[in-house]
């Protein structure tokens, strides 16, 4: 690889297949000089042709896993390589979709992706199931112990907070602020949920580096935590290749249904406002005609919703589908006119990455971090029927709105891909 004088600065990533030995040359046009890193060997080996020497500085594993390469004097030349990183990740918030939500995928879909880039991702879990979820989490923490046997350790949410301080190595990577999700909550869930809280409160600070997935995340972090210092944004992430194989493989045609189908995926809490979706459709039902408004998931607020949909007469017009298999839930995208998403409080939200990987249009609320994740989309007022009835209809009657609005997301999302935000990642957690 030749490379120009004026570059002061050359990044080079480099994930080597398992022990194969895999050279990274840099030259300097008429120097002679070069250097050659191998993924075999942790030394670097030099030659130059005047005997010069070139200096390289390794971090000590464990505070950021870097290797950096500098050229002799003048040259203006540097080069980074990353080596392979062995990843502890702690959580004990439940490996699968159904229970782990959009957290669970989060955590999943990086694994994956670090583990293609060529590093080691071990998972450290609870070993045993309780009934109450915070009991479960405070007991997974008092198992804790350091390990010497890991590159870095990644915490998610309050997990870790018992083993982070004074550890160099040690990431508290935050999916949602616990504190900020407390506030719509009410008796014994607000109760457990502030108890959570407090020990994220303390994750956070005993960290070496906190990691958020918004802005507004970040913000309010710093507000309900007392972060002195704004946490780094690594944004969630999807695996667009593995997500359009399964959209192509539905056999389902994209939008030709003779409904005009809603689409809402997520849990069911009340901080997603699938109550002002469901007085929305009943304000829409004459409106438009073959409304239909599918909502996909489950949650403690199953039996009010239900009974709301009830009260509303909505039995024709909304079909509760509750949990549903991956290759399900992208038929359920493919067969969508509109993705919808009222939630009031979202530290970003993967089910918008979904919906824009289909291409679909989203009306959503304008709150939490949904106007960092969909600036594209059609933003309405929080907690307002009317309003979101209006953004609905307003997308039913422009066909050429929504896919406008479907194109610009499929664009969008790109950034997300899961390799790029490993990518991001991996810059993010460089401690050193």
């Amino acid at each position: 690889m030749v490379l120009p004088v004026a570059q002061a600065f050359v990044p080079v990533w480099f994930c080597p297949v398992a022990q194969a030995f895999v050279p990274v040359w840099f030259l300097r046009r008429g120097t002679g000089i070069r250097a050659c890193v191998a993924q075999a060997f942790v030394p670097v080996w030099f030659c130059a042709v005047a005997q010069a020497f070139v200096p390289v500085w390794f971090l000590p594993r464990g505070t950021g896993i870097r290797a950096c390469v500098v050229l002799p004097s003048g040259t203006g030349i540097r080069a980074c390589v990353v080596l392979p990183v062995r990843f502890r990740f702690l959580t004990s918030t439940p490996l699968d979709v159904r229970r782990g939500s959009g957290t669970y995928v989060g955590i999943y879909v990086l694994a994956r992706a670090l583990e293609a880039m060529g590093h080691t991702v071990a998972f450290e879990t609870p070993r045993r199931s309780l009934p109450i979820y915070t009991a479960q989490r405070l007991l997974f923490n008092r198992s804790l112990r350091r390990s010497d046997g890991f590159d870095l350790t990644v915490g998610f949410d309050m997990d870790g907070y018992r083993i982070a301080a004074g550890c160099p190595s040690h990431v508290a990577s935050l999916k949602g602020v616990i504190a900020d999700e407390v506030r719509f909550e009410s008796g014994l869930t607000r109760l457990t949920m502030s108890m959570q809280a407090r020990r994220e409160r303390l994750h956070v600070h005993r960290a070496a580096l906190v990691l958020v997935t918004s802005r507004y995340s970040g913000g309010r972090a710093q507000e309900l935590y007392g972060l002195g210092a704004a946490p780094r944004v690594v944004p969630e992430l999807i695996d667009l290749g593995e997500w359009r194989r399964l959209l192509g493989s539905t056999g389902i045609p994209a939008c030709v249904l003779p409904r005009f189908t809603v689409l809402y995926a997520g849990r069911l809490y009340r901080r997603k406002r699938v109550d002002v979706l469901l007085r929305a459709a009943a304000a829409l039902r004459e409106r438009i005609p073959g409304l239909e408004v599918r909502i996909v998931g489950d949650g403690p607020c199953a039996s009010a919703l239900h009974r709301l949909s009830s009260e509303l007469n909505l039995a024709g017009t909304v079909t509760w589908l509750g949990h549903v298999p991956l290759a399900q839930l992208a038929a359920e995208y493919k067969r969508a006119d509109v993705f919808c998403l009222p939630s009031v409080q979202e530290g970003f939200g993967i089910v918008l990455l979904e919906a824009m990987a289909a291409e679909k249009p989203i009306v959503a609320a304008r709150a939490g971090a949904i106007p960092e994740v969909v600036p594209h989309g059609l933003l309405v007022d929080a907690d307002s029927p009317e309003a979101l009835a209006a953004g609905i209809e307003s997308l039913y009657r422009s066909p050429e709105t929504r896919d406008s609005l479907g194109r610009a997301g499929a664009r969008w999302v790109e950034q997300f891909d899961a390799p790029r935000v490993a990518r991001l990642f991996l810059d993010a957690t460089a401690l050193g």
